[in-house]
């Protein structure tokens, strides 16, 4: 029998566990009997499946069968505090580790929670007695920093839990810090089941040639930043969420402050109810956006990756992905963020502006977990990147762009038949281009009355002049950075010129008379 969202929500408060999380709990045990003390094992859960309930609970019968302390993991402040006080719901009296705590009483607790770096200066300060510590839990586990203390428990038995059992880190892959891999319900089941809401996607195609990869293996900031911030994605964002997500909550994820506060002054220009969240507010300041974000029923909040962990407001909506990412773990760690369900709620939107549902799949995918952690350089290896995924692609104009060249029977213009056409005539590719411009050129004046208004019929077409000079550099085997953005703003310059001095003639080749004065 299926359980409600109420019911969710009661449990929360209570010691009641779900079968599946009873089935968890066992398997873990089982493990604590059979296998070394210093034995490291993970435990893969989907966000909103209750890994802090599981773990809490792990704790406490841990506590009550064992002569040894626990210690508890986490990697942000607000999980620090939300571990601290689940674990004091199942009567595990805790302790935070915080830079200001005074360590004095510390032989009065059975159980500490801490953030990673605050127990590593502690440790290597020598403030704190881990001799007695036989188990050490770790949240969001795939965060490579929390490796560094592992040479302080190498007696412990670690239990480490995620969502995505892959490192953060491609270089530090899970499976050399962990022995073994337990996965946990699937996102489907839990969905079936009633524990999450089901995601509706949107996914539009981006154009993403232009962006770098960092050290960390994911795209910089910079880069992100010029791409999504031009007022193409702009727009694209502001139509996807009218079309898809308007007077509804609505949580964007972006990477970078730029682009967040550009989002920001968009959409208050356009008189929608906005917020802007990033990691420079204050304790207060977040606070204040926090309680309004869950009060106003059709909030929108522009952020910037710091409420993908630690935030849980089952409220939301629809999920923007305002951002590409690398990063399979973010990837579910945003779409998580709609997912919690609640009595009036049980299905959510994503609506994807990076091309990550391409990527990686959909949320929910029946993913591999055991072959992901054992293998994960073979899955990486094995994303498609961006060039392959655009290679997939065709260009289609919005409803809204296509009634403004409704005058035109057809606005598509096939690049690859035309180098193909143009190599067989022994012909130079740059004619390519050429007859595109044209044909851009053409549909502006069949729906203009006069050049202006064909000028800003060409500025609408940024879209298509960027996929077109996709499809042409991957033509002709160029497409480097600089050239292919050399060739977008040649490209616009010389649509601009054309009908600068076409305008007259081809007005009255279309209409057969000349336009009015």
């Amino acid at each position: 029998m299926k359980k409600n969202a109420i019911e969710l929500e009661e449990q929360k408060k209570g010691k009641d566990l779900y079968s599946y999380q009873k089935g968890a709990i066992s398997k873990i045990f089982k493990c604590f009997e059979e296998a070394s003390e210093d034995y490291h094992l993970l435990y893969q859960l989907p966000t909103g499946g209750g890994k802090t309930v599981i773990f809490s609970e792990i704790v406490r019968q841990y506590l009550k069968h064992h002569n040894k302390r626990v210690l508890v993991l986490t990697h942000r402040i607000e999980l620090c505090k939300q571990t601290a006080s689940m674990l004091t719901e199942f009567g595990v009296v805790n302790k935070v580790v915080d830079s200001k705590a005074n360590l004095e009483d510390q032989s009065d607790y059975s159980c500490f929670v801490a953030m990673v770096e605050t127990l590593n200066n502690r440790l290597n300060e020598d403030k704190l007695d881990i001799s007695d510590i036989g188990l050490v839990i770790i949240d969001e586990a795939h965060y490579n920093s929390f490796t560094k203390l592992f040479k302080f428990f190498s007696q412990s038995f670690i239990l480490g839990v995620t969502a995505t059992p892959l490192s953060s880190n491609i270089k530090l892959p899970m499976k050399d810090n962990y022995d073994e891999l337990i996965v946990g319900e699937t996102i489907e089941s839990l969905i079936n089941n009633e524990f999450l809401a089901r995601a509706e996607t949107f996914s539009y195609n981006v154009g993403l040639t232009s962006l770098e990869v960092g050290s960390n293996g994911d795209y910089t900031v910079k880069s992100s930043e010029d791409l999504y911030t031009n007022n193409d994605m702009l727009n694209k964002l502001l139509l996807a969420y009218e079309k898809h997500s308007k007077n509804k909550k609505t949580l964007i994820f972006n990477n970078g402050i730029n682009t967040s506060l550009f989002v920001y002054d968009m959409f208050r220009t356009e008189g929608y109810p906005i917020a802007h969240l990033d990691n420079t507010a204050t304790k207060k300041q977040r606070a204040q956006i926090l309680k309004w974000f869950k009060e106003t029923p059709d909030a929108i909040l522009t952020s910037v990756s710091i409420l993908t962990t630690g935030f849980d407001e089952p409220t939301v909506d629809t999920i923007i992905l305002n951002r590409a990412t690398k990063s399979l773990a973010l990837y579910y760690q945003m779409i998580g963020r709609g997912s919690r369900i609640l009595k009036s709620k049980s299905k959510f939107a994503v609506i994807d502006l990076g091309n990550n549902i391409h990527r990686f799949g959909p949320w929910g995918a029946d993913l591999d977990w055991q072959k992901i952690f054992r293998a994960p350089n073979y899955y990486l290896d094995n994303l498609l990147n961006d060039e392959e995924l655009e290679s997939r692609f065709g260009y289609e104009m919005s409803e809204a762009l296509r009634a403004e060249f409704g005058n035109s029977k057809e606005v598509s213009f096939n690049i690859k038949d035309t180098y193909i056409e143009s190599v067989r005539r022994g012909e130079s590719s740059k004619v390519v281009l050429e007859r595109s411009i044209i044909q851009h050129a053409k549909i502006c004046i069949e729906n203009s009355e006069d050049v202006y208004d064909a000028f800003g019929l060409s500025k609408k077409l940024g879209e298509d002049i960027d996929y077109r000079i996709q499809q042409y550099t991957k033509s002709i085997s160029k497409s480097t950075y600089n050239f292919v953005s050399w060739l977008k703003e040649d490209y616009r310059k010389k649509l601009r010129a054309y009908l600068n001095e076409n305008f007259d003639r081809v007005f009255e080749e279309i209409h057969g008379r000349p336009p009015e004065e």
